[in-house]
């Protein structure tokens, strides 16, 4: 029998050691900050799962997640269609096509800080453009002090930044579908809506599935453009986990408990999105189940 030769496995080593490095390593960090008082430098205490209690207890933890969550579900509802739609309306080929491209994807290469900025200047009611035409329009719109208008305005900036995103995977979806399903469906006389639905919608499942965990992961992790934006406010209107964290561990430098709500963090993102992945997989074989019967 031929000796297996376990040569190759060198080449990933150097993969593992950056795994280590920049994952494994700081996990076990938070880990260890998550059992421990820690008094001073030299002076630590074992705690067990105090911090976690503690955390759990904490009803702004409570308030951040719900308006967390809120956010992240807005997001969807609104990138993901409004995405679709765009990716439809794209031109499928020629010159056009690419400058449409590139104007789509402008917005993801601004930088999250950069945005916040922006839209903290176009939404002030002096020299914004936003701010400015709505209140000349009787509108009375104000980010800083009104926790609604705060809130939309967050979301208003999140899909500006982020459907193009969501647009230019449903276009590498619609794209890969052979002419052959298009021909068929124009031989059948099959109207615009079915060939969206029987054809299209099946044939980007894949792509848009890596468009909602994508965007719900980042959304749930959002830090960057409401802090630039409102700092949190006005209130608590938009701190949201990750600005509760940042001030748990940077602002109080309560390094225990933000590292017990940073496992909880890390564990709410990974049941949340295996809920999401778990139900399209099954959305989708149902629909394959459908379409075999039918």
């Amino acid at each position: 029998m031929k000796p297996i030769n376990q040569k190759a496995w060198f080449l990933v080593l150097p993969v593992f050691i950056c795994v280590a490095f920049s994952a494994i390593l700081p996990l076990m960090t938070v880990v260890n900050y998550s059992v421990q008082d820690i008094i001073s430098p030299e002076r630590r205490v074992f705690v067990g799962t105090e911090w976690f209690a503690a955390v759990m207890r904490d009803e702004e933890l409570h308030g951040a997640l719900l308006r967390q969550l809120g956010f992240s579900l807005a997001v969807l509802l609104v990138e993901i269609p409004l995405g679709i739609c765009l990716a439809l309306s794209m031109p499928a080929q020629g010159w056009r096509s690419s400058l449409v491209l590139v104007i789509v994807a402008l917005s993801l290469l601004i930088p999250w800080n950069v945005v916040g900025t922006i839209w903290q200047i176009y939404g002030r009611a002096d020299i914004g453009l936003l701010g400015a035409s709505l209140q000349a329009l009787g509108v009375d719109y104000n980010y800083t002090g009104d926790a609604t208008d705060a809130w939309v305005t967050v979301l208003i900036m999140d899909v500006w930044h982020w459907t193009p995103l969501v647009a230019l995977l449903c276009f590498a979806g619609l794209r890969s579908i052979p002419d052959a399903y298009y021909q068929a469906a124009r031989i059948d006389g099959a109207s615009k809506f079915a060939v969206f639905r029987y054809i299209q919608l099946p044939k980007m499942r894949g792509v848009l599935m890596i468009a909602v965990l994508l965007r719900f992961m980042d959304s749930f992790m959002i830090y960057t453009e409401p802090f630039v934006l409102t700092g949190g406010g006005p209130g608590n209107a938009t701190t949201f986990l990750s600005q509760y964290l940042t001030q748990k561990a940077v602002g109080q430098f309560d390094l225990g408990p933000a590292a017990a709500f940073s496992l909880i963090y890390f564990l709410i993102i990974l049941l949340l999105c295996f809920i999401l992945y778990n139900w399209m997989q099954s959305v989708g074989t149902q629909d394959k189940t459908e379409q075999a019967h039918g």
